[in-house]
């Protein structure tokens, strides 16, 4: 007979297995993972903590272009080229650095909160940009509603991608649960 516990993978004696091999969720035999690095497999040469060069990469790169971003965008809008500069700057740091924050993160979420996630900061941007845009009659209401579309657009494409991508979350992927109910035996 099994118990709600050995049906969710538990053992009778938790203390008999060897900690250091993972075990799949519905036996108790150890998975054994190769962790050699192969070429056909970039995910297998990452960086220390399991995180590639491209998770550290593309954070940087956007936060550059965006502060590259803000520069043109301050200075059409009439600022002098030294406080377009030290603002696109300022924008980089703090973008790439939330940014890198993101992603540090990002394995950790659900899937609609981590879709959430980038939907705000995408958001957050854009709104950001279009308020320092210096267009007349532009308010911050405007600003505000402009990021919440974009960022709304950004939540559907990344909630689109990351349920396409069957990525392992914390809690497990997505599929339909399933309750198995015992029949009483009369």
């Amino acid at each position: 007979m099994q118990t709600p516990a050995h049906r969710h993978g538990a053992t009778a004696d938790p203390q008999s297995r060897d900690a250091s091999q993972p075990y799949t969720a519905h036996s108790d035999t150890p998975v054994h993972r190769d962790t050699s690095v192969h070429p056909d497999n970039p995910a297998a040469a990452s960086g220390p903590h399991g995180r590639s060069t491209m998770a550290v990469a593309l954070p940087v790169a956007a936060a550059l272009l965006y502060g590259l971003w803000t520069v043109f965008v301050d200075r059409t809008s009439g600022s002098s080229l030294g406080h377009a500069w030290l603002l696109g700057l300022i924008t980089a740091v703090v973008s790439g650095v939330l940014g890198l924050l993101l992603v540090r993160v990002q394995p950790t979420l659900v899937t609609e909160v981590r879709a959430l996630a980038y939907g705000a900061f995408f958001g957050t941007a854009i709104g950001y940009l279009y308020s320092i845009s210096g267009t007349a009659g532009h308010t911050t209401l405007e600003s505000v509603r402009m990021g919440a579309v974009m960022g709304a657009v950004m939540f559907a494409v990344s909630l689109y991608i990351f349920r396409t991508q069957r990525v392992r979350e914390p809690h497990g992927e997505h599929r339909p649960r399933r309750h198995h109910h015992p029949h009483p035996s009369n």
